[in-house]
């Protein structure tokens, strides 16, 4: 071999040595969820989603969705990924209520605003820039991944007439609205969503709030109870959110992140108008099985509401709440012009 071709060859293999070193390696992102991947919608995204994440990173990301409990129980699922000890998790924020005041307000807001104006504070009007300043302090990343729209109100044995008739209750009930429930005189339990139908048939509570119509039907809530109530005014909009561990998050190539991010922008797209479309088949099914659908009255949401007055009082003494909440609440004043001039309604 002349000294030409020697040279080559010790080039060519001293190419293929550095780009085999610099080549990525293909990583598996193991993700708990809090909710069954069996769930209309959630379940079937939070599956999902890792298959699109490894179809645009060409297998060089691997998120691998792990059911409720496989990994840790669904209730430590923000602090498993907070230390390290999962690597992500399919999650709703207002889960991490009781670490965070504010957290909630990133999942649904009591007498909120419907998706456009909810999406449009969070990606435009300051809302995501403050979650990651919050969940920066717990070591998370937090990537806004679904939307649904207006949960129901709840599941109750017997017609509710009366404000006066709520007192005493025990009721399932999640996130900011529970606070709400609390001030109205209903002890309100946060149950993860697989043991709230047991809770109810075993007569541990009295009553249930858990999501949209065609999700309460494919869990067989009318099975326990036939009075089913509207509007979902604690959760007008609900926000769903992938966590990653900081430490995970930065590790990640540019690309890999932006795949993330735009898989997680397209399951918000795709969830609100999957929810949309499914709930009046749902609420078909359930009046053929005998139950009864209600409205509030209006007394009844306002004692509701002036109740939610009451509790963003107490929680805006917390420095982040109330930083949040001035956002939020700036923003929709600002947007009100707009909403009350550009929609029939």
């Amino acid at each position: 071999m002349n000294s030409t071709k020697a040279t080559l060859t010790l080039a060519t293999a001293a190419a293929a040595l550095l780009w085999a070193s610099s080549a990525s390696v293909a990583r598996d992102l193991e993700m708990t969820s809090v909710y069954p991947g069996s769930f209309p919608i959630i379940g079937d995204i939070g599956k999902d989603i890792g298959r699109r994440i490894s179809v645009l990173t060409d297998g060089d990301l691997n998120l691998v969705f792990n059911e409720p409990g496989a990994l840790v129980p669904a209730p430590e699922a923000w602090d498993a990924v907070s230390t390290g000890a999962v690597d992500a998790a399919w999650y709703s924020p207002g889960f991490a209520q009781g670490i965070i005041p504010s957290a909630a307000m990133f999942t649904s807001v009591p007498f909120g605003p419907e998706a456009p104006e909810y999406l449009a504070w969070y990606y435009r009007g300051g809302g995501e820039e403050i979650w990651e300043e919050i969940t920066a302090k717990h070591g998370i990343k937090s990537v806004l991944c679904s939307t649904l729209p207006p949960e129901a109100s709840g599941w109750f044995r017997e017609p509710v007439n009366s404000v006066e008739e709520l007192k005493g209750m025990k009721m399932r009930f999640f996130g900011l609205g529970a606070r709400v429930m609390e001030k109205l005189g209903v002890s309100a339990q946060t149950l993860p969503v697989g043991d709230t139908v047991p809770a109810l048939e075993l007569g541990t509570i009295d009553a249930a709030e858990i999501s949209m119509p065609a999700l309460d039907l494919k869990l067989g809530m009318q099975a326990y109870a036939k009075h089913y109530y509207f509007p979902g005014w604690h959760q007008q909009t609900s926000l769903f959110a992938l966590l990653i561990n900081r430490d995970v998050w930065d590790g990640l190539s540019e690309r890999n992140k932006l795949a993330i991010n735009e898989v997680c922008r397209s399951a918000v797209t795709e969830s609100i108008a999957w929810g949309e479309a499914i709930q009046f088949e749902a609420l078909q099914e359930l009046t053929e099985a005998g139950v009864t659908l209600h409205k509030w009255s209006p007394e009844i949401l306002a004692a509701m509401e002036d109740a939610w007055g009451e509790v963003v009082e107490e929680l805006s003494a917390d420095a982040d709440f109330a930083k949040v909440w001035k956002s939020y609440s700036d923003f929709r004043s600002a947007h009100e012009q707009w909403r009350t001039l550009g929609y029939m309604r």
